[in-house]
């Protein structure tokens, strides 16, 4: 019985845990929100959503490595630090909604045909 409530609670707290930032995966965003936007609009857009998945991603990994920092100093030295791992700073939810939206703004300027379409092929390596 003492194994089965350590598993949990072990289980429990690695849950708490940060994701990385890589894989957390993009939630879908519909294009048709974006059917108005004309190329120049989508272009902007994409460079302000580019800029806030960058900044989150930064703060999520940042978190990430808190967490695994403080899981390996709990695990092996003092496991009260377990208690600090972050729940709360999870960026988890916003970071998969703004990937959602970048795919979705590139989505929108393949339909469009903007010249930033041709772009983002390109940087992607297709």
């Amino acid at each position: 019985m003492k194994k089965i409530i350590t598993a949990v609670a072990c289980a429990s707290l690695l849950s708490a845990c940060a994701s990385s930032p890589d894989k957390i995966s993009a939630s879908y965003v519909s294009p048709v929100q974006y059917s108005n936007y004309d190329c120049d609009q989508i272009r902007a857009e994409l460079g302000r959503v580019s800029g806030k998945v960058r900044e989150v991603a930064g703060a999520q990994k940042q978190q990430s490595t808190n967490d695994a920092i403080v899981m390996g100093v709990g695990l092996v030295v003092f496991w009260p630090a377990l208690f600090f791992l972050s729940a709360g700073n999870d960026r988890k939810e916003e970071l998969s909604r703004l990937k959602g939206e970048y795919d979705a703004l590139e989505q929108a300027a393949i339909q469009k045909n903007c010249p930033v379409a041709a772009e983002l092929r390109a940087g992607r390596g297709g």
